[in-house]
């Protein structure tokens, strides 16, 4: 008798996978410019790697990754692909990033508490007038 494994998934796992591939997916500088082209209108792959210094393999490569993110939808037309964003990936980027503005938001109310502060100290927001040197 011979065991295989079968993969189960623990509940948020595959949701997890998704959002391992969107922050992969938008780590490098050349697909955020791809998703940032694409944030004006759908495009053909050869208008898309356009601006790059890169053949145009290296381009569909790239757009490729986004497509397996999620992040860019392609449309076939023969061998023609016009591709488009795809926004829903990236809301749930922004859902999982939210839960830590906490973070931040400490550090804005700390800053707005030293900011109250300075006026007692004697220090001003404002800028300082230099005193002229004595010759």
């Amino acid at each position: 008798m011979r065991l295989t494994a079968v993969k189960t998934y623990a509940p948020g796992e595959e949701a997890e996978e998704a959002l391992d591939r969107v922050f992969f997916a938008l780590s490098d500088p050349v697909r955020r410019a791809i998703l940032k082209r694409l944030d004006d209108a759908p495009a053909l792959v050869s208008e898309i790697a356009q601006p790059f210094d890169m053949s145009l393999q290296a381009v569909s490569r790239h757009i490729q990754v986004l497509v397996g993110a999620g992040l860019v939808a392609q449309e076939r037309t023969g061998r023609i692909a016009r591709c488009s964003i795809s926004g829903a990936p990236l809301y749930g980027a922004a859902v999982w990033i939210n839960q830590y503005t906490r973070y931040w938001q400490q550090s804005f109310d700390t800053l707005a508490e030293m900011v109250k502060e300075l006026p007692a100290r004697g220090l001003s927001g404002g800028r300082t007038r230099r005193r002229k040197r004595k010759p």
